[in-house]
């Protein structure tokens, strides 16, 4: 990274910038790791209700998987020279155990409904634990915003 003509922005803007991307964007990177280790990477669409990202994914996928054996994730937001690194628990639920409503409101955000897929898709619902967010060198120090669930600003 290299040094910002900007300053580097206090951690209650930096909340307030990863939320506005929660909210507005449709994908995110989302990594797992199988049981011996071998990392998978992918990017998925999600929606955001304030509180967890909903992600859905075949079931027999890798990343289907990873996360249903292993129960966290990673997810990178934004992209490099401004992004935000969530890491979260994951709750594993059948494609048909979420409310109707929240299986719409899924598929209006992201333009993809996986109730219609032939495929057997889960729904992976992630609760953040751990956020951080920076731009630049800069930014670095003060990048957590968010600790054990709780935000820090």
């Amino acid at each position: 990274m290299t040094g910002s003509s900007t300053r580097a922005r206090p951690r209650a803007v930096r909340r307030r910038d990863t939320e506005h991307r929660l909210t507005h964007d449709v994908d995110v990177w989302v990594s797992s790791a199988s049981a011996d280790g071998v990392p998978y990477l992918v990017p998925l669409s999600f929606d955001w209700d304030g509180g967890t990202l909903l992600v859905a994914t075949p079931a027999g996928s890798p990343t289907g998987r990873n996360l249903t054996a292993g129960r966290t994730t990673r997810l990178g937001l934004g992209h490099t020279r401004d992004v935000s690194m969530i890491e979260g628990e994951v709750e594993v639920l059948e494609i048909d155990a979420l409310p109707r409503q929240s299986g719409d409101r899924f598929a209006a955000r992201t333009g993809f409904d996986p109730r219609a897929s032939a495929t057997p898709y889960r729904w992976f619902r992630i609760t953040p634990r751990r956020v951080q967010s920076w731009r630049e060198a800069d930014e670095l120090p003060g990048r957590e915003l968010m600790r054990d669930g709780r935000w820090l600003a």
